[in-house]
């Protein structure tokens, strides 16, 4: 560990985009991955360290008030000072048969989650007057897709939250950005790859050519590593500067 060793908590991190950014900044940060599963998060952690890699590992679910506590405990002993934002769920449905149950499960977990874990981390970011808040958005924070209303709603929710909790830490050395990718390559989109051309009766490189990358003119999906990349960039001291800001990695889909 060097001076400019940050202790990095990342939520969501048994899915593909937390780990890779865990993965990544393993390298020069004190990594902390979390997550409602517990069970991969062990495994995980028994996996990066055959890599060289050494994480700590913390149950979290963001919409647990007992867990909440817990994170808030965590941050006033040891110090967080990067929180990744990053767990999230998808339910695809027209809104007169959306289950009521499940559209508010989905603001939950990506918008009052991201609202309560920083809110518990907030005071220890300000006390040693340092922090990078970094939420996981998407390009349909920016734009809409139909059947999405609950995902779309979180996500744009997530914009709004940024830029007013950027405005009232602004007098600390505190950034609060938003990333906002497009399609990114993981296990989860490769899986709906494979849903849709069987729902749709066509090719898996029909979907991705005409559902997923239809509206990226770069036809290329996002990596984790890029997102990963990102993040590190913010954390740095180049982007003390870069608040507020929902940054896009889109392969131009919004310039349209």
């Amino acid at each position: 560990m060097t001076k400019q060793t940050k202790h990095v908590l990342i939520t969501g991190a048994s899915g593909g985009i937390g780990l890779a950014i865990g993965k990544h900044l393993a390298q020069d940060h004190r990594v902390t991955l979390s997550d409602y599963h517990l069970d991969s998060l062990t495994q995980t952690q028994r996996q990066l360290k055959q890599q060289g890699l050494d994480v700590d590992i913390m149950q979290l679910d963001v919409c647990n008030e007992d867990h909440l506590a817990a994170l808030k405990a965590q941050a006033e002993d040891k110090g967080i000072d990067v929180l990744v934002n990053n767990a999230g769920i998808q339910y695809v449905s027209p809104l007169e048969d959306f289950p009521r149950e499940k559209w508010q499960q989905l603001i939950n977990v990506m918008l009052m989650g991201p609202a309560m874990t920083t809110q518990a981390v907030l005071p220890s970011m300000k006390a040693h007057n340092f922090g990078r808040i970094i939420n996981i958005g998407s390009v349909h924070s920016l734009v809409a897709s139909a059947y999405k209303s609950a995902y779309i709603s979180a996500k744009h929710g997530l914009l709004g939250l940024a830029k007013t909790l950027a405005l009232e830490v602004a007098e600390f050395d505190i950034t609060i950005n938003t990333l906002c990718p497009g399609y990114v390559d993981t296990a989860m989109v490769r899986d709906q790859i494979s849903q849709q051309a069987q729902a749709h009766g066509i090719s898996e490189d029909e979907v991705v050519e005409k559902i997923m990358l239809k509206h990226m003119p770069k036809k290329q999906f996002v990596s984790v590593e890029e997102l990963a990349g990102t993040a590190a960039f913010l954390i740095s001291p180049a982007a003390r500067n870069i608040t507020a800001q929902a940054i896009a990695l889109d392969g131009g889909w919004t310039a349209q």
